[in-house]
């Protein structure tokens, strides 16, 4: 009898919940609203869109949550996440939704279960140590060995926005000063390019005004790329990967942006390196959290 999971993605405008198989195919998803400031009605809605998967005799085994970081893996608590506001800070997520649906119930970081789903049906399926990096909005990382998420000895492994590349370098909301993603980031990008007076909308037009000659523009760019293929060549000399998967619009979007980063990257390793470095684009679409939740939820149950 085929086993089902249900991945569920809640983010900062909508929520995303899955019914997929153990092959991993998406049977059915539904998408509303998040209340961003109540999460009892989110949650709410979640339970009452998993029991209609249940009612069409789907047996459920168990249920995977994506949630932008910091959380509180260890007990599945959603901490002062950006955005997510109010009642969500604090708030024991999987808790309360294995309480509104009777099932087992996993919360990890959204850019953890990309990761874990690129290692699982993505571009990492054949390799055991894989490192995923999203470069759109923000900037995140997740790290698979074996198929499992390495989160470190107090959940925070891979919460890398803060780490520092750029002594009193740039920074834009809460991020530390030349924080990694206050640099490489789609909204860093931007960031810079607006305080210095180009009139941009995102991160591809800046990188339009940089092939188009914008020496401005050029800089900014170049100072994503460099630091980024910086950030991987000190991961890949302190976990020594057998892939790098980029994801996120910063990636995907701007042509030749992670070829490059690649190449840079090769510049900062040794020698003896520079044959293992393997820099990928994702092939995976935006279902990657919900694919890596309800894989962690299959995992979860298996080993319960």
């Amino acid at each position: 009898m085929m086993k089902y999971a249900v991945g569920v993605d809640i983010g900062g405008t909508n929520s995303r919940v899955a019914l997929v198989d153990e092959n991993m195919n998406v049977i059915e998803r539904v998408q509303f609203p998040t209340n961003i400031e109540e999460p009892d009605e989110t949650l709410g809605q979640l339970a009452a869109v998993v029991k209609g998967f249940e009612a069409d005799g789907k047996e459920v085994t168990g249920i995977g949550v994506s949630c932008p970081g910091p959380l509180d893996l260890m007990n599945g608590m959603v901490m002062e996440t950006p955005n997510l506001n109010g009642k969500w800070h604090h708030f024991p997520v999987a808790k309360r939704i294995a309480e509104l649906t009777g099932i087992p119930s996993y919360l990890e970081n959204d850019a953890n279960l990309a990761a874990l789903a690129e290692a699982v049906v993505g571009e990492g399926k054949d390799y055991r140590f894989v490192q995923f990096l999203t470069v759109s909005t923000g900037l995140g990382s997740g790290q698979i060995i074996d198929k499992e998420i390495y989160i470190g000895a107090h959940g925070f492994g891979h919460e890398v926005a803060n780490a520092c590349m750029w002594n009193n370098g740039p920074q834009h909301g809460n991020l530390y000063p030349g924080g990694i993603e206050a640099i490489s980031s789609g909204t860093a990008i931007t960031t810079r390019a607006r305080n210095v007076g180009l009139d941009v909308k995102h991160a591809g037009e800046v990188n339009d005004l940089a092939v188009a000659g914008n020496e401005t523009a050029k800089a900014i760019m170049d100072d994503a790329k460099q630091y980024l293929a910086n950030f991987i060549a000190t991961l890949i000399a302190i976990t020594d990967p057998e892939i790098v998967i980029l994801g996120g619009s910063v990636a995907l979007k701007i042509d030749g942006f992670t070829e490059e980063v690649e190449e840079l990257v090769k510049e900062q390793v040794f020698d003896v390196v520079k044959p293992y470095v393997n820099v990928r684009n994702s092939t995976l679409n935006e279902d990657s959290g919900l694919l890596g939740a309800a894989y962690l939820a299959f995992s979860k149950a298996e080993a319960a």
